[in-house]
């Protein structure tokens, strides 16, 4: 029986469409305990690494929080959503024909070291003890204050117009969906997030993880031992 009291580190591959806070609620139920947590969210619409911690692991959770994260995905050139990424429709188009290769290699490289970045509207930054995207889904106009993030590696890996394919590491709190924007906006043009993967935090590679369905099996049948 695994004692999840006691204290696990989960490694779990998130599919797409599923929430961090589900993974959680599993282990919460079939686990039978109360101190459990993640080390960072992953968007529904995104997949890969994430890390539930329970019992004396969760006083781990902040350590892990703050080691650098590699994402892959896409970008989609030509278009902009609200959100940044598929979660909301294209609001605007553009045309894509006088960008070339060489002009998306040399302007990703502005995007590495420490920059500033404004959260997208559709985020869980809180404003005014609200999330700022129960506020853009109502439609209510709010300014999101920008930060500073880091980013240590921003590799193109593929352009096969529309779509940019990416491998990017950088510190917590860092938005992908608000780089897609910016790269957009860099090109005089317009960008979204398509496809995003966490592929690892810290030293934990997804890999090394459970499929979402090993996970609720590993975690159900502790229950009954």
């Amino acid at each position: 029986m695994i004692d999840f009291a006691e204290g696990k580190l989960l490694l779990i591959d998130k599919p797409y469409g599923k929430t961090s806070f589900q993974a959680v609620k599993h282990v919460k139920y079939f686990g039978k305990v109360k101190k459990v947590g993640h080390a960072g969210t992953l968007d529904p619409l995104a997949t890969g690494l994430l890390i539930v911690c329970t019992g004396k692991w969760t006083k781990k959770i902040t350590e892990l929080q703050l080691q650098e994260k590699e994402y892959t995905g896409e970008f989609t050139l030509g278009a902009t959503r609200p959100s940044f990424d598929m979660e909301t429709e294209i609001d605007a188009t553009f045309d894509i024909e006088h960008i070339s290769h060489e002009q998306i290699h040399q302007i990703s490289k502005q995007f590495i070291g420490h920059i500033e970045q404004t959260p997208p509207i559709y985020s869980a930054v809180k404003i005014d003890g609200k999330r700022a995207y129960e506020h853009a889904r109502k439609g209510e106009s709010v300014l999101i204050k920008s930060k500073i993030v880091e980013i240590k590696e921003f590799e193109i890996t593929a352009i096969n117009l529309p779509v940019i394919t990416f491998r990017i590491v950088c510190s917590k709190g860092t938005y992908i969906r608000s780089i897609a924007n910016d790269l957009g906006k860099a090109l005089n043009n317009g960008a979204y997030l398509s496809a995003l993967r966490r592929t690892r935090i810290g030293s934990y590679h997804v890999s090394d993880a459970l499929d979402f369905e090993g996970f609720l099996t590993l975690v159900s049948e502790s229950d009954l031992h």
